[in-house]
């Protein structure tokens, strides 16, 4: 559960830097990408242990697809609240089959 909750963490900061600009398309890009670096630092911060802490009860492909699915989860949140954007069908039906995948890759520990 440790592993789950640092990877919350750290793809929030990471949502944040790679789309927290975006609302912010007048700011100068050197501006943008040193901000950007100085959030992603946090994300690295959490998400390190969280790989160090979960690598043995996972193995590294689990947890790339645990990340991954994590990181569609709170896009999907500030997508929706942060930049206003709303989930399409076409989106929905996506996300169904990456939740598919991590079924299948996990169908060893079910």
């Amino acid at each position: 559960m440790k592993t789950i909750l640092l990877l919350i963490c750290s793809n929030i900061f990471m949502t944040i830097a790679w789309y927290g600009h975006l609302k912010y398309r007048r700011a100068p890009l050197l501006t943008v990408i040193v901000l950007s670096w100085m959030i992603a630092f946090a994300e690295y911060c959490f998400q390190v242990p969280a790989n160090r802490i979960g690598y043995g009860e996972f193995t590294a492909f689990q947890l790339k697809i645990i990340q991954e699915v994590i990181t569609l989860f709170v896009f999907l949140i500030f997508a929706r609240w942060y930049l206003g954007e709303s989930l399409k069908w076409n989106h929905g039906v996506s996300f169904l089959f990456l939740l598919g995948a991590v079924t299948f890759a996990f169908w060893g520990k079910l």
